[in-house]
């Protein structure tokens, strides 16, 4: 057995639209509900983790693990512009009481992709007030909760819309493809539905009738992003990391990023050192004052000379698509650690499939690459699996399975999988020895 740290934190990771149910405030809420909705289902009361939350935890500490990563709901505490919730506020609090009462240590996310409707309305993610309305909300929660809070991440996936941006450009013909080998980047870590540029076109003719305004204007966080909306990300980042900081300097604040194992073949080492920019290294200057960074890992992406390569009919896939390859996150974290010497927390890493056999096996050699990372000094202080439940993966509804728990939602019914007590047992008693198959790693 290998063993981590005994203060290295396991768990798992949810986020609130995905799991709490009836968010009917936010952003994702109308746009799962207007016609000719990009979604697949709507989340209507997804899997009532909002009134399951204790079952949900009890189930993740009878496992053996230590920590929970969770989202406040910005909708829920402010649902209107300047009116913060009291009961929706002191729910919150229960949870992180119940955290806390039963040694749970909770990693808390102040935004994870679902915004408050009216915040839409008023300009989204390209508008500079958005920089005030967050940094209202951060000290609104940090005032009211900061004692319960000892890791905050204020933006998940800081950097999906710009990862999102290529994927229009492509879809729109911006991007051409160059070789039948080769394809442009089209991949991102997170549940999106995009099959023709016609059907968005239309979809947001709707959406401007909901948040009343232009269909162009109408920037959620999943929007294809400008420079001008980059820099409001970073500066809505830096502005409640301040005001957190100053509210109670004992929390540790830090920012998640999408981050995929970028490997080149013989010409692509061009296109990796791009790539690499656009996801991490240009964001480190507005990082500086942070205490943690969350990575975010499901796959890698292999650069040939003209991009990223397209993997062949024999490559091993997860039910997302991605390539079945949990080392990626070794790697990633070994890239990290190049140009970033604070903490790193695993905040998301997983994989969805109807096989838990393979979830088992994924954990196992994503964490051994951890185990590898830390024992060679890399200061990595925790992991926590995505998801701790079956959830609804935004456009793309409930199809996909990334959960240590099943829920049966027509009875809201919790099947707790194998994995989970596989996860917890890593927690409670080391990692295992690579078994046979694992030891045979992929490599390009």
């Amino acid at each position: 057995m290998m063993r981590f740290p005994n203060e290295f934190l396991i768990g798992a990771a949810t986020a609130a639209h995905q799991v709490e149910g009836n968010n009917v405030n936010s952003d994702f809420w109308a746009m799962e509900n207007v016609p000719g909705t990009m979604y697949k289902e709507p989340s209507l009361d997804a899997v009532d983790h909002y009134n399951r939350y204790k079952e949900d935890i009890q189930l993740l500490i009878e496992a053996g693990c230590s920590t929970y990563r969770f989202s406040i709901e910005w909708a829920r505490v402010e649902p209107e512009k300047g009116h913060f919730d009291k009961k929706e506020t002191a729910h919150y609090k229960e949870v992180l009481e119940y955290c806390h009462e039963n040694n749970v240590k909770p990693i808390v996310t102040l935004h994870h992709f679902s915004s408050p409707k009216w915040l839409i309305s008023e300009g989204g993610w390209e508008s500079v007030h958005t920089v005030d309305h967050f940094e209202a909300y951060a000290k609104h929660v940090v005032t009211e909760l900061g004692d319960l809070l000892p890791f905050i991440c204020t933006i998940n996936e800081a950097n999906m819309g710009k990862q999102i941006a290529k994927i229009i450009k492509e879809m729109t013909g911006s991007l051409k493809q160059e070789s039948s080998n080769t394809e442009s980047d089209t991949g991102v870590q997170v549940g999106l539905n995009m099959d023709t540029n016609a059907e968005m076109m239309n979809y947001y003719s709707a959406l401007s009738e909901v948040f009343g305004i232009d269909s162009e204007k109408v920037q959620t966080f999943l929007s294809p992003r400008t420079e001008v909306g980059e820099l409001i990300i970073m500066q809505c980042h830096e502005r409640a990391r301040d005001a957190i900081k100053k509210v109670n300097p004992d929390i540790q604040v830090g920012i998640t990023l999408s981050l995929y194992d970028h490997q080149a073949l013989p010409g692509g080492e061009e296109s990796v050192k791009q790539e690499q920019a656009d996801d991490f290294t240009d964001y480190l200057p507005y990082l500086e004052k942070d205490d943690f960074l969350g990575v975010q890992n499901y796959s890698r992406k292999i650069h040939g000379p003209n991009g990223v390569v397209k993997p062949d009919e024999k490559t091993r896939v997860t039910k997302m698509g991605y390539e079945y390859y949990p080392e990626a996150l070794g790697n990633v974290i070994r890239f990290v650690s190049k140009h970033w010497s604070k903490p790193i927390l695993i905040t998301e890493n997983g994989i969805s499939t109807d096989h838990d056999e393979e979830r088992v096996e994924f954990i196992e050699r994503a964490l051994q690459g951890v185990h590898e990372c830390v024992e060679d000094g890399i200061n990595v202080i925790g992991y926590t699996y995505w998801s701790l439940l079956d959830n609804f993966e935004w456009q793309l509804g409930y199809e996909q399975h990334f959960g240590l728990i099943a829920v049966d939602r027509s009875t809201q019914k919790r099947y707790p999988k194998k994995s989970l007590a596989y996860l917890g047992k890593i927690n409670t008693t080391g990692l295992p020895s690579l078994s046979a198959n694992v030891q045979n790693k992929p490599g390009l």
